[in-house]
């Protein structure tokens, strides 16, 4: 069996020169590029009755967190871009490179004295993630875990996310 990287096609140059984009759309694509990395989440994941709630960020996350959720029986949060839940939500603005964005869960996605294992494909800078916690926490959910498929660690995410247990499936060095 081939090993997880196998499956990211990496793209030089891309979306600017000196970047190197690591493209998962190259892992999904694949019957068993997809099989291995929603295993290794849930391997990732650890110990499903230490976990009451799974969530996951728009949009990869949804693709990668539901498929774990399902797995171990775990209802799923969605993190949506603001404006997109039908009801009461809570929100959160972060910090985009050129900008500013914002996120938001439903109030009742996640219930007092949850703990919650957040799961996204990537970890850059860690703002999305982050924010998403200081819902979640808002919300009096507790944050176990953040899972990521891949972690880029130039960018310094993980250190952003210094707090809370953080794990990558795979790890590239630079940005």
């Amino acid at each position: 069996m081939k090993d997880l990287k196998d499956y990211v096609t990496t793209i030089p140059d891309f979306p600017e020169p000196g970047v190197m984009f690591r493209d998962v759309t190259s892992v999904i694509q694949d019957a068993e590029g997809l099989r291995l990395a929603i295993d290794s989440l849930v391997e990732a994941v650890g110990d499903p009755d230490e976990i009451d709630v799974i969530a996951g960020t728009e949009s990869r996350g949804f693709i990668f967190g539901m498929p774990v959720a399902y797995i171990l029986n775990k209802p799923f949060a969605m993190v949506r871009k603001k404006g997109k839940l039908p009801r009461e939500t809570v929100s959160r603005e972060y910090d985009l490179e050129y900008g500013k964005a914002a996120i938001e869960m439903h109030k009742d996605s996640v219930k007092p004295g949850q703990k919650v294992v957040i799961i996204d494909d990537l970890i850059a800078t860690g703002g999305t993630v982050e924010a998403a916690i200081s819902i979640i926490e808002e919300l009096g959910g507790e944050v176990t875990k953040c899972v990521f498929l891949m972690e880029l660690a130039g960018l310094k995410g993980r250190e952003r996310l210094k707090d809370y247990d953080v794990e990558s499936v795979i790890c590239y060095e630079g940005k």
